[in-house]
């Protein structure tokens, strides 16, 4: 089984992502110009480095594409188990599907961030891709803690008919369930969500 911090990912340098600082935030940015600005940055900036040492490296971003499955009025939540994944994150409830980003020859940024939240998709969820309507919504970071200083998310809304199914295939490592939006900000359920899905709790309510 391979080492997953031998993995290849994209990364780029938070000054050039932030432009000196100027452009930095904590939370969701849904400002257009400010998102245009950060992700052409990106665009312009990004290379790859070995994924231990980019988690190590607070000099650099990780750019995320993040995704939060809604249906009707409810979102699709899963809780990392011991089995996998990010030891900092196990046991926390996620409302994000998404994950590091690999080079893809013969495309750019957009695209690779395209590429790579459809496989993350296909790896994580049993979805009916067909049915599902993607909206960008803006970046999410989080310099507050360790996990999030490290990486950048570009958020996604997915909006799915009120008729279909998702379950997690990684039944090991996943734990899914739908959640009421309404019930997100329940102090037990809020207080268990990640960083970056309190975030999307917020504004989903």
């Amino acid at each position: 089984m391979s080492n997953k911090l031998d993995e290849i990912i994209i990364v780029a340098p938070r000054e050039a992502v932030f432009e000196k600082e100027e452009l930095t935030f904590q939370g969701i940015l849904s400002d257009t110009e400010k998102v245009r600005h950060i992700t052409s940055n990106l665009a312009e900036t990004y290379s790859t480095m070995r994924r231990g040492d980019a988690e190590e490296n607070t000099s650099y971003k990780q750019p995320i594409p993040y995704a939060a499955i809604r249906r009707g009025d409810s979102v699709f939540a899963y809780k990392r188990l011991i089995g996998g994944g990010e030891a900092r994150l196990h046991n926390q409830i996620s409302l994000g599907v998404g994950g590091h980003l690999n080079d893809v020859e013969g495309e750019d940024f957009y695209g690779v961030v395209s590429d790579g939240l459809q496989r993350e998709l296909e790896e994580e969820l049993y979805i009916n891709k067909d049915k599902l309507e993607l909206t960008t919504i803006g970046l999410i970071n989080d310099d507050l803690n360790p996990v999030g200083e490290v990486h950048l998310g570009v958020l996604v809304i997915g909006d799915l008919p009120e008729d279909e199914e998702v379950t997690v295939r990684e039944t090991d490592q996943l734990e899914g369930e739908w959640i009421k939006i309404s019930d997100l900000k329940n102090p037990d359920i809020y207080n268990s969500l990640e960083s970056w899905s309190q975030f999307v709790a917020d504004i989903l309510n």
